[in-house]
């Protein structure tokens, strides 16, 4: 069932939201060659924590860090762990936060010093596929109008979509209905009404689509071993649009 916010509802997530963007800023300065995944993640929990919130994913069905922090091929849902970022990297964190039972969840992708053509490639047209898919959001739209747009702008820049995977609907469980994917049909799913929150994320490889959940059975991996990206924003349907609950 999607679940309509109350006026009071959305004030805590616009406040969990905030605190979401507020933590990727935190970490940005950080994140840089020789740093290590733990590291980071412990920044993230200490600095999410200072603001009176809780990390969403620690304990998230056994989840065992504040963070998912993916490096290269590493799609989603990565364990920090002490290995240490090198230059030429991409890295992607991503971020909950549970602020009196009310979450906001949002990823992005970072390079590690300078990186490659292809990187950086992949990195641009990913963001942009999330603006793509976020410019659809309001009221009487559909949630196919999302996926739709993303697959296309996809499509047009040979970048492969990892369909198993999908944005959700936020609210006082990090996962909700209605599942948001990043393919399909304008004019199909469920209708977008205003006091709506979902979370939108493309996940982008620069090779196949083709995934493989690794031995720990949480990170997600390419199967070609080629970098994949990851965007991502909670976004709140508004009377006329949207807001952006994970950004300025």
């Amino acid at each position: 069932m999607i679940s309509i916010k109350s006026k009071r509802e959305i004030e805590l997530m616009v406040i969990a939201g905030n605190i979401v963007y507020q933590t990727h800023k935190y970490l940005e300065p950080f994140i840089k060659p020789g740093v290590s995944l733990l590291e980071l993640d412990g920044l993230a929990e200490k600095f999410i924590i200072s603001k009176g919130a809780k990390p969403s994913f620690k304990g998230y069905e056994g989840f065992p860090n504040a963070t998912c922090i993916s490096v290269n091929e590493e799609v989603v849902h990565g364990i920090p762990s002490n290995r240490k970022l090198k230059k030429g990297d991409i890295v992607s964190i991503d971020i909950g936060a549970d602020y009196k039972g009310y979450h906001g969840d949002s990823a992005w992708s970072y390079a590690v010093g300078e990186i490659d053509d292809d990187k950086k490639y992949l990195m641009e047209h990913t963001k942009q596929a999330l603006w793509e898919g976020i410019k659809e959001v309001k009221p009487g739209a559909r949630i196919g109008d999302i996926g739709y747009k993303i697959e296309r702008y996809a499509n047009a820049h040979n970048l492969g979509i990892v369909r198993e995977l999908c944005g959700h609907g936020v609210g006082n469980n990090l996962h909700e209905d209605p599942d948001v994917p990043n393919y399909g049909s304008a004019h199909t799913g469920p209708v977008l009404k205003e006091g709506m929150v979902i979370a939108i994320e493309p996940m982008l490889n620069l090779g196949s689509d083709d995934i493989v959940v690794e031995d720990n059975d949480w990170t997600i991996t390419t199967l070609d071993r080629k970098p994949s990206a990851h965007f991502e924003h909670t976004v709140l349907v508004t009377k006329d649009g949207y807001q952006i609950l994970t950004g300025e």
